[in-house]
C-alpha cells in the first residue's frame, strides 16, 4: 500500500516534471544542508564547490548547518526536503557511519538521495594536543599508558569515533571518548588541551598541524600525505589494517527530483571538479581528489555501508543518544 505522503512526493515530481518547469532549474537559490556546524572540514569542502556552482548554475547557493546526531539531523532534513532540485546535501561518510553506530535509520542513505557526484577523499590524521607529550605514535602511546585520558571525535558513530577506539583498544590505553558536533569545536578543545588526541581532517585542522599548535603522529588511509612525508600510516606503525576503511566527501539530492534537474546539476559539479583551480585547492588542504559520477557514487556509498556495518560490529561500537 502507498501511504499519502509517498502519494504526495510522487505527485510533487510528476508536477516538477512538466515541461518548462525543470529546464527552468534553479530559478531561485539553492540550500546545501551541511549536516556539521560552520568551520569544519565538511563545511570547508561545501564551501569551495558552491562558489564556482553557483556561477555555473547563476544562482547563489546557501550553506545550510544543521548539526546534530553524528549528521542525522541534517541528513535527514534534507531526506525529507520537497523535491524540486533547490534543497541538497553536501555529506561525507557520516552518512553511513553514524546511523549504523547509532542503531537509527531515519533515512536510507542509499534509497533516499539521488547522487550527484563524489568529490573524493581524505585521510585522518591521529594528532595529539599541547597537553601531552610524544612525537610518534608509540612514544604517545607509552606515555598515556595508564593515565586518565580522552580522544575526541567530530561526531559520534564517525570514522574518526571508530579509529579513536580502535587506537585507543590496540594501544591498551583505555581512553574516554569525548564527542563533539563537528570539527570545529573538536579543533578548539584540541588546541585548549581539553582531550589528548583525535583524528582530523587536514582541511580544518591543517593550519594548527602546519603551525606547530598540534603534533601529527599516523595516517589513517593507504597513502601517506605529501605535505606531511615524515608521518606513516596506523598501519605501518604496528596498528591493524581495520585503519584503512575508506569513506567519501560529496553532493546528494533527495530522491525523487526529477531527472533534467538532477542532469545539470550532475554536469556542472562534473565541470566544477574538472577546474585546475578546484583541484588545486583540494589538493593545498590535502584532500585528494576522486570524482565519481552519480551511478558510481551510489555504488561507493552502498560499499562504504557495507564496510562499515563490518567494522562496526565487529568493533561492537554502539552510541547511545
Amino acid at each position: 500500500m502507498i501511504d499519502r505522503r509517498t502519494l504526495l512526493g510522487l505527485g510533487g515530481a510528476m508536477a516538477l516534471a512538466r515541461p518548462g518547469i525543470a529546464q527552468s532549474w534553479p530559478d531561485r537559490p539553492i540550500r546545501w544542508i551541511v549536516p556539521f556546524p560552520p568551520g569544519g572540514s565538511t563545511d570547508l569542502w561545501a564551501r569551495l564547490v558552491a562558489e564556482p556552482m553557483a556561477a555555473d548554475l547563476g544562482q547563489s547557493i546557501v550553506i545550510d548547518n544543521r548539526g546534530g546526531a553524528g549528521g542525522l539531523i541534517g541528513t535527514e532534513a534534507a531526506a525529507r526536503a520537497t523535491p524540486d532540485g533547490h534543497t541538497m546535501l553536501f555529506t561525507i561518510t557520516t552518512h553511513v557511519t553514524s546511523p549504523v553506530v547509532l542503531r537509527r535509520f531515519p533515512y536510507d542513505p542509499v534509497a533516499d538521495f539521488a547522487p550527484i557526484g563524489k568529490l573524493g577523499v581524505t585521510p585522518l590524521v591521529l594528532c595529539a594536543s599541547p597537553s601531552t607529550q610524544g612525537n610518534t605514535v608509540q612514544d604517545f602511546a607509552a606515555w598515556a599508558r595508564g593515565k586518565d585520558l580522552s580522544y575526541a571525535s567530530y561526531a559520534p558513530g564517525s570514522s574518526g569515533h571508530a579509529y579513536g577506539q580502535m587506537f585507543s583498544d590496540e594501544a591498551r590505553l583505555n581512553m574516554t571518548h569525548v564527542a563533539y558536533r563537528g570539527e570545529g569545536p573538536m579543533l578548539q578543545d584540541m588546541l585548549a588541551g581539553n582531550v589528548a588526541c583525535a583524528f582530523h581532517s587536514m582541511a580544518a585542522s591543517g593550519g594548527a598541524i602546519r603551525a606547530g599548535r598540534i603534533r601529527p603522529l599516523a595516517l589513517s588511509g593507504t597513502l601517506r600525505l605529501p605535505s606531511l612525508p615524515q608521518v606513516p600510516l596506523m598501519r605501518e606503525s604496528g596498528f591493524s589494517e581495520r585503519f584503512a576503511f575508506a569513506g567519501f566527501i560529496g553532493l546528494l539530492a533527495p530522491a525523487r527530483v526529477p531527472q533534467p534537474i538532477l542532469d545539470r546539476a550532475v554536469a556542472s559539479f562534473r565541470k566544477v571538479m574538472e577546474t585546475p583551480a578546484t583541484l588545486q585547492r583540494l589538493n593545498e588542504i590535502d584532500t585528494i581528489p576522486q570524482y565519481l559520477g552519480p551511478d558510481a557514487f551510489r555504488a561507493d556509498i552502498a560499499r562504504a555501508l557495507r564496510d562499515w556495518t563490518a567494522l562496526a560490529t565487529e568493533l561492537n561500537l554502539q552510541v547511545t543518544g
